[in-house]
């Protein structure tokens, strides 16, 4: 299995209305010396090169390198979720890492929608942005017993903001999130967008002001250790380029080109799809993003666009089972078979009011995303690796993380700030720790795969 980008991806909705830039280089040939090299173009790669150049009057060098086109990784395909988690995890993150890490973490998630939301009136960026709320639903008996036992000790410890989180538990769930079944739902604010749009006018802002974009630019191997004048090689398909700093906005792909992420961030094939409803039939009110939560780790996840079409991604508990469907898989351009009819009749049989919307699935794609073994992403200096930094792995939840760990990572070029003067949670931290750690909380509990 290639470890890298293969060709002739699936093709999600948010890539049926390319921008300008999508294949483009910004120079015929590949620079030989820069000072920065962001490899990656999808959210974390773009709102590098976005910081990078934001109110710099002396901005650096910069090429920003993509094996496929623009956008083309899990940005692009993922559920137009910016859905932060403010309460879920927080109760396994108290016993694991302590309130003030647990704390940290849901109040950096719940300040990037709003973050985002600046940004997007700040430069006019035309990427279908809505703020809303966001509705997690749960149908499983057990599951709803036990986050309603820990949510009750989370608001009885006090330790947690929870002020923005409404909760309904028993016979008021179902009426108030629509969901047929509903034994509890929590709401909160959230946003949706289409993310294609929004990086893809990030990149032309950067490009506007100097940096080299070059898509179709298979990056295969980064020199093991720099060059006498402290500049690492960074050898691609085309050629090599010197460069001062590398910024590693590779997510799923990350191992391939910094081995020591081997084990560390996986890539995780993930399926996703848009429902569309009949021109001739009006479109039931949805006014929510939902998770529909199955059972421990079984969710479908979605958002209503203004278009009046559904994006639904998840589908688990058909496929999840056989670890070959999923895990370290990093072909996007086949479909999970035993998922792709779960799409089908969704909406009817999982949403009240919606039985005669004649809703149908339009299309079906996958992605490949970077989970990280520990569940955290990666952001930081690479450790053992002076000027290099990354941003990745996020484990299918990278729109609620990635814009000010972006903004963090440049304050550390740009500033010299130190990592814990950012505002990025330290359990986000790149460290030789988590490097040399052998845990895998991805595969913790899951059966072997079927033969």
């Amino acid at each position: 299995m290639s470890p890298t980008p293969v060709p002739n991806s699936t093709t999600p909705f948010w890539r049926t209305e390319l921008h300008e830039l999508d294949s483009h280089r910004t120079t015929p040939d590949l620079p030989a010396n820069y000072d920065i090299v962001i490899i990656g173009a999808g959210f974390a790669g773009a709102a590098l090169a976005y910081y990078l150049y934001d109110d710099n009057p002396f901005p650096p060098s910069v090429v920003i390198l993509e094996a496929r086109e623009a956008c083309s990784g899990a940005t692009g395909r993922n559920g137009g979720h910016m859905k932060p988690d403010v309460y879920y995890q927080v109760p396994k993150y108290i016993k694991r890492y302590g309130v003030k890490a647990a704390v940290d973490v849901a109040r950096f998630e719940a300040s990037q929608v709003q973050a985002v939301k600046a940004l997007v009136e700040k430069e006019k960026i035309d990427c279908d942005f809505v703020l809303t709320r966001a509705c997690d639903a749960t149908l499983d008996a057990d599951l709803a017993r036990d986050t309603h036992h820990a949510f009750t000790e989370l608001q009885n410890s006090g330790v947690a903001n929870l002020k923005d989180v409404f909760y309904a538990y028993g016979k008021d769930a179902e009426q108030l999130s629509g969901v047929k079944g509903a034994l509890s739902c929590f709401t909160f604010t959230a946003g949706h967008v289409w993310p294609y749009k929004l990086v893809l006018h990030l990149l032309q802002m950067a490009v506007n002001k100097g940096a080299n974009l070059q898509t179709h630019t298979q990056v295969t191997r980064i020199s093991d250790t720099a060059l006498p004048d402290g500049r690492w090689l960074v050898e691609t398909e085309r050629g090599s380029i010197k460069t001062k700093k590398i910024l590693l906005a590779t997510n799923g792909y990350t191992a391939h080109l910094a081995p020591q992420f081997q084990d560390k961030i996986i890539p995780v094939r993930g399926i996703c799809s848009r429902i569309t409803v009949p021109k001739d039939r009006p479109v039931p009110f949805l006014p929510y993003t939902y998770s529909i939560r199955h059972g421990v780790g079984m969710y479908d996840y979605l958002i209503s666009r203004p278009d009046g079409s559904i994006i639904v991604g998840g589908a688990k508990p058909k496929f999840w089972h056989d670890r070959s469907q999923w895990y370290n898989v990093t072909d996007d351009s086949k479909l999970i078979e035993p998922a792709v009819s779960h799409f089908d009749g969704l909406m009817q049989r999982t949403f009240r009011g919606w039985e005669t919307s004649g809703a149908r699935t339009d299309r079906v794609w996958t992605g490949i995303m970077g989970w990280t073994s520990d569940f955290m992403p990666y952001v930081g200096e690479v450790p053992g690796k002076p000027n290099q930094m990354i941003l990745a792995g996020f484990s299918g939840h990278g729109m609620p993380l990635i814009l000010l760990s972006a903004k963090a990572i440049v304050q550390m070029i740009r500033q010299g700030s130190k990592f814990e003067e950012t505002g990025v949670p330290e359990i986000f931290r790149a460290t030789e720790e988590r490097l040399k750690s052998t845990k895998n909380e991805i595969l913790g509990g899951h059966s072997q795969p079927k033969l």
